[in-house]
């Protein structure tokens, strides 16, 4: 397995994980601070554990596409997605940190383009098997 796959895979656990354990704290220890922002953290936690799995997929798609830089742009654009969306979700809800609200749509439209470039990986790219 290339290393653009063992890092996406990897990533994509990893990013899981941690939406879990941030889950389950919004759910027992943070569950009065996160009263008023919860839709905002509820939201950071779904994006993120979807491209979570995304990530995953990515990873599973440059095993088979090891050449193809629309596959690599694919699982740079979800990180970049998962931290500037949820990350900024995540800030304003248990920080009360608005200045970088902004920012959101820009993670989301990163979130867009990394579909977008998987898409165009898979279509465009030669594996192994290919003659």
């Amino acid at each position: 397995m290339n290393k653009h796959a063992r890092l996406f895979l990897a990533l994509g656990a990893l990013s899981a994980a941690v939406s879990v354990a941030l889950g389950a704290a919004a759910n027992h220890a943070l569950a009065e601070r996160l009263a008023n922002t919860l839709a905002w953290f509820q939201t950071a936690l779904h994006y993120q554990q979807f491209h979570a799995l995304g990530l995953m997929l990515v990873g599973l798609v440059a095993a088979h596409f090891p050449t193809s830089r629309w596959v690599v742009a694919a699982g740079g654009l979800m990180v970049a997605g998962t931290l500037l969306f949820s990350g900024n979700l995540y800030l304003r809800s248990l920080a009360g940190f608005h200045d970088l609200h902004a920012v959101t749509p820009i993670g989301g439209g990163a979130f867009i383009l990394a579909w977008l470039a998987l898409a165009l990986g898979i279509s465009t790219g030669r594996n192994s098997m290919d003659t």
